[in-house]
């Protein structure tokens, strides 16, 4: 099962849309706020878009096949949220007409102060701040 869940995942890099390609740039190599993301990664029995584990984030990026899909997806993200991640999704023309609206959202999810124009990252519940 992991197996053909990694394979599965694999062919989904090799076939992206517009959306997730911009989005991709936006969010590879830590360029957003230092966060690691990953692309198409097999989390539980799904494999997401994009999956920052440092975080426990999830970003999807949804086409308009994901309308036929709401139950479908309502119940994955519930799932996937019951295990402790928090899931956002966007649709493909939210990436492509309001990154920068989008690139916000990820970062207030991060846990990143909003408008702050080098983003530093709270501290999560329970944890100090090192001197």
């Amino acid at each position: 099962m992991v197996g053909e869940q990694r394979a599965f995942a694999r062919s989904l890099r090799k076939k992206t849309t517009k959306a997730e390609d911009v989005l991709w740039q936006v969010l590879r190599g830590c360029r957003l706020a230092g966060l690691k993301f990953e692309r198409q990664v097999p989390c539980l029995s799904y494999t997401v878009d994009f999956l920052c584990f440092e975080r426990k984030l999830i970003v999807e990026v949804d086409g308009a096949q994901h309308g036929w899909f709401a139950e479908y997806d309502a119940r994955r993200t519930r799932e996937i949220e019951d295990h402790g991640f928090a899931v956002l999704r966007f649709t493909n023309s939210d990436v492509l007409t309001d990154l920068d609206r989008v690139k916000l959202r990820i970062l207030t999810a991060a846990g990143y102060p909003a408008g702050h124009p080098h983003p530093r990252p709270l501290s999560r519940p329970g944890e100090g701040r090192r001197s």
